[in-house]
């Protein structure tokens, strides 16, 4: 997609550092981190909306987001991963957003 920032960082056309990638997916922090971690987990494809994600490539795209979650040391620190959609996003091509840690809930 023209324009698209994500899609650029995925062609190579701006330069980022990866904390992950493969052939289908790249991560990397995110450029305001609201948390120690703030990791974005990103398709290379560009995939307008959450509701346009395929069945293989999302469980691609969770399987990752849980190996960044034990990658950061999350576990039992408290996590949060979000998905913004339906215009909500500031960037329209989907991405997950991981942030941690997040400290323990105290009772209901």
């Amino acid at each position: 997609m023209n324009g698209c920032i994500f899609c650029k960082i995925a062609k190579k056309e701006v330069d980022k550092e990866f904390t992950y990638e493969d052939s289908d997916i790249m991560v990397f922090p995110d450029i305001s981190p609201i948390k120690p971690v703030h990791l974005l987990v990103v398709p290379k494809k560009h995939i307008p909306d959450f509701l346009d994600l395929d069945k293989d490539l999302g469980g691609k795209i969770i399987e990752t987001a849980k190996k960044m979650v034990r990658e950061n040391d999350l576990i039992g620190k408290g996590y949060r991963i979000l998905v913004n959609g339906g215009g909500a996003q500031h960037i329209d091509h989907l991405h997950i957003h991981i942030f941690g840690p997040m400290g323990q809930k105290v009772g209901w």
